[in-house]
């Protein structure tokens, strides 16, 4: 099937490591212009080299905090200038700090929201005059599985993700006129730095061996393994390109069949 993102301007947000990593990674592939966008350069330049050695083709990155709106209304310009527009937007960023209610005080909230939902906003909001401009386009908000499913000790992320596939649902219907799709995608246990260390610390809760955590949870996943990041990557990818032409307005776990919800 061809995706049609050949030469397609697309900005792949927190994109030097994890999931963001593995969704550029499958972009190059498919011989999109990808901009890396993250706050660490010496790590932006490592994956800029690692995705060029494994596709044939060089991203651009920009560095800068997607809580900071200066850096994501700057990405942004940077990758229209750079490419000479802009034709798919892969939200991303790390997950707020994990705990109960009790643990946190009002500038937790408001850094969770800052950096989970607010700096989504920011960028739709600079990206959407461009992806008009060129008749149409991709927006895929990244969430989490528990969107569908609370996870224990994650409030913070479980909040504010949930609220990201209402924001998702109304862009949809209100952009659909302008050719503009909108989806909402969901990991479950991809093997990232992000789930390590989440594994690491229910560990440490529980009084058993990461290797027994790890185990633990992967017996509850039908696929019987974490995922991979290139697994959430081609999903993404698909759900941004041309070959999808008619999905718009939902919210899709990659999580190999973990959630029971529907």
């Amino acid at each position: 099937m061809d995706l049609g993102l050949k030469d397609k301007g697309v900005l792949v947000m927190a994109s030097s490591g994890g999931l963001g990593r593995g969704v550029a990674t499958e972009f190059a592939r498919e011989g999109a212009k990808v901009m890396l966008f993250s706050r660490t350069e010496e790590k932006l330049k490592a994956t800029q080299a690692a995705i060029a050695e494994e596709t044939g083709n060089e991203p651009a990155y920009y560095a800068g905090d997607i809580s900071n709106a200066d850096d994501v209304a700057g990405v942004v310009a940077k990758t229209v200038e750079t490419f000479g527009g802009l034709w798919a937007l892969f939200n991303n960023t790390g997950g707020p700090p994990p705990g109960a209610f009790e643990k946190f005080d009002d500038a937790a909230w408001q850094s969770a929201f800052e950096v989970t939902t607010l700096g989504y906003v920011r960028a739709i909001r600079a990206a959407l005059p461009h992806l008009k401009a060129g008749g149409g386009g991709r927006i895929l908000n990244n969430t989490s599985a528990s969107t569908k499913e609370a996870i224990d000790g994650l409030l913070l992320s479980n909040t504010f993700r949930s609220g990201l596939v209402g924001f998702g649902k109304t862009l949809a219907r209100e952009l659909g006129k302008d050719g503009i799709l909108v989806n909402t995608i969901g990991p479950g246990r991809i093997d990232t730095d992000r789930v390590a260390k989440l594994d690491t610390l229910w560990a440490e809760q529980k009084g058993i061996t990461y290797e027994q955590q790890r185990a633990a949870s992967q017996s509850t996943i039908p696929l019987g393994a974490y995922g991979q990041p290139a697994d959430f990557g081609r999903v993404a990818v698909f759900l941004c390109s041309q070959a999808n032409s008619y999905l718009t307005g939902q919210n899709i776990l990659i999580d190999g069949g973990m959630v029971g919800a529907y």
